[in-house]
């Protein structure tokens, strides 16, 4: 059940539950339903079927199961589940580091950090979830392109929304919606000011999209190229780790 805990020492219970679908997913899975049935009354088979594969496809890409996450202060859980498709240094966006007006100090350090890429594709999970617990400090959404999510560039020219999140001892995790080739929406969950826990969900990207997060500076992610993660649940990275980690792929 939700909110139960669970340990590496045998407490709790586990079981396969069918994922519940997104509110935000429901009236799409709605309108596809309805076009099966009229092109079902009007087309027979011929149309019906292929149209009920559509609407499971939309009623799957909107599923929104439960996670276990870690809780440890110092992890850095995947907000996104999907493929690692790029690990670099990078400066952070102007939008995490500028100052917003606002009057209190919300921004990231304009220093160089390990940005994380995760590439979520249509089949993937799009509900979204903030790698750490904190209050959220910036919510920034900035309109764009809509190119490949997997390209480099996407991070500067496509439509995203940026997070700051900060802890209560003042360390700040920053990461960035962005929207794909047939994403066409960002829907938040969230708005600075709010007070979140770590793997909580935070907002989705409708249709296939990519998820940027930028660790603090001296903090390397444990996750390698290609590797596969899953939101709320995988390890990111720990604070203040700094080890060099390789792997194979086979």
């Amino acid at each position: 059940m939700p909110g139960e805990i669970l340990d590496n020492r045998g407490r709790g219970t586990a079981g396969f539950t069918w994922p519940a679908i997104h509110p935000e997913g429901r009236k799409f899975g709605a309108i596809a339903a309805a076009l099966c049935l009229v092109g079902a009354l009007l087309g027979g088979a011929l149309l019906g079927w292929p149209l009920a594969v559509l609407t499971l496809g939309v009623l799957a890409f909107f599923r929104d199961p439960e996670r276990v996450t870690p809780r440890d202060d110092s992890f850095i859980i995947a907000p996104a589940d999907g493929l690692i498709t790029q690990i670099c240094t990078v400066m952070p966006p102007r939008e995490m580091t500028a100052d917003d007006g606002s009057g209190q100090s919300s921004a990231l350090a304009e220093t160089a950090v390990t940005r994380v890429s995760i590439f979520m594709s249509v089949f993937d999970v799009h509900v979204n979830r903030t790698p750490i617990g904190g209050t959220i400090r910036r919510v920034v959404y900035i309109p764009g392109k809509f190119l490949n999510a997997d390209l480099d560039k996407a991070s500067e020219e496509n439509e995203r929304q940026h997070f700051v999140v900060e802890r209560g001892d003042g360390v700040r995790v920053g990461f960035t919606q962005i929207a794909g080739l047939v994403a066409r929406r960002i829907v938040p969950f969230v708005k600075p000011g709010d007070i979140v826990a770590g793997g909580q969900r935070i907002g989705l990207i409708r249709f296939g999209s990519r998820v940027d997060v930028y660790l603090p500076a001296g903090t390397e992610p444990r996750v390698l190229i290609g590797q596969r993660v899953v939101a709320g649940e995988t390890v990111l990275a720990a604070l203040g780790e700094n080890l060099v980690i390789e792997g194979v792929r086979q």
